[in-house]
């Protein structure tokens, strides 16, 4: 059974940090890219970040220089380090696994983790 299990999410004040984690099991881990994406209410879901399984970790441009992806391949999760949290950082966090094979896209999701960042 494909789980994606999102945790760390919560009510914080701008300027501060929060670490969300993605607890991932039941497929190939180390076969799919990770991404985080965030959604507020009206807005598209966006990607914030993703660390592929080849190449570099890629981010938004809003949240470049203030967030860190990264892969613990030792137990199948993936985190994001988020520092200097802004008003607009306000979201729905989701955790995705996604790959490509022969032509065909593959993609689980997390059910997605509240974040609020209000003084």
């Amino acid at each position: 059974q494909v789980r994606l299990v999102e945790s760390g999410g919560g009510l914080v004040q701008p300027g501060t940090s929060l670490r969300l984690s993605c607890a991932i099991s039941g497929f190939g881990f180390g076969f799919y890219d990770l991404a985080w994406y965030r959604q507020s209410p009206g807005r598209q879901r966006e990607l914030v970040a993703i660390t592929p399984t080849v190449g570099s970790n890629n981010y938004a441009d809003s949240v470049k220089g203030r967030f860190t992806i990264s892969r613990d391949n030792t137990n199948q999760m993936t985190h994001l380090q988020m520092n200097s949290l802004k008003p607009e950082d306000t979201a729905v966090y989701y955790c995705n696994a996604h790959r490509v094979t022969y032509g065909k896209a593959e993609d689980y999701w997390g059910q997605g983790t509240q974040v609020t960042v209000s003084a």
